[in-house]
């Protein structure tokens, strides 16, 4: 199978702090070497790790300890990750499940969804994807019933990761996707070039990068529609704000 896919020269994503750091997250995965990068990759970003390589083992912990989200690989020895997912559902409804597995049939996606995963993230994959999603299902744990951010005609199902504007839907990468869920949050804010590349990338500082405007950029050629520009407006020397002042 497949090894992950690395996200810096050294295999290892880029440092960041966020408001998750310090969240348990159990990893059910039978692959020596894909569960040591995770593993490492995940405690690099602040993250609490447990680790199972066997499916029963791996559900007998998810049930018996507190955990904040469970990564779960689909092909398991001891039980199979499709009946480990139907369990966890069954016994934690809320707690978020993504599945990392090296099937990609649309009918293994949808069988995986509605067994209960969160999300699903195919093989072989970037650890700096897997971090970001990771967040996303997170911030939505957190948020409760807040499932859907709106604004300007623009829609983001925070849990199905569907995005729209006046009902066209829009696709997005995962850090443009990112990148708009941070600015839907701050609607009418400013928010300065700092904060986005702190929330979105993790870097606390860097004067020479211009990777903010860059992908402001992306997301604005998406959002676009006929005679409707995107709704981020340039703030000079400050930043962006989504929508309209204070709103």
């Amino acid at each position: 199978m497949s090894a992950v896919g690395e996200s810096r020269p050294d295999g290892q994503a880029e440092p960041r702090q966020d408001a998750f750091a310090g969240a348990t997250i159990l990893i059910v995965e039978d692959e020596p070497g894909i569960l040591d990068f995770v593993t490492r990759g995940l405690e690099g970003q602040g993250f609490k790790v447990l680790a199972e390589t066997d499916g029963a083992a791996g559900q007998e912990r998810a049930l018996q300890e507190s955990l904040d989200m469970v990564v779960l690989d689909l092909m398991l020895p001891g039980r199979d990750g499709l009946q480990v997912l139907e369990a966890l559902h069954a016994a934690k409804p809320e707690m978020p499940v993504i599945v990392l597995t090296a099937r990609g049939e649309v009918e293994d996606r949808v069988a995986g969804l509605d067994a209960g995963a969160a999300d699903y993230l195919v093989k072989p994959f970037s650890l700096n994807e897997l971090t970001a999603r990771i967040r996303a299902q997170l911030r939505t744990a957190m948020l409760g019933t807040t499932t859907r951010l709106e604004g300007e005609g623009v829609e983001v199902d925070l849990l199905s990761r569907r995005v729209r504007r006046d009902g066209q839907p829009i696709a997005l990468s995962t850090t443009e996707y990112e990148l708009l869920v941070h600015l839907l949050r701050n609607r009418g804010r400013v928010v300065s070039r700092e904060e986005i590349l702190s929330a979105v990338w993790g870097y606390q500082h860097d004067p020479a990068t211009n990777i903010v405007d860059v992908y402001i950029g992306y997301l604005r050629r998406k959002l676009r529609l006929p005679e409707r520009p995107a709704p981020i407006h340039t703030i000079r020397s400050v930043g962006y704000r989504f929508g309209r002042a204070g709103a």
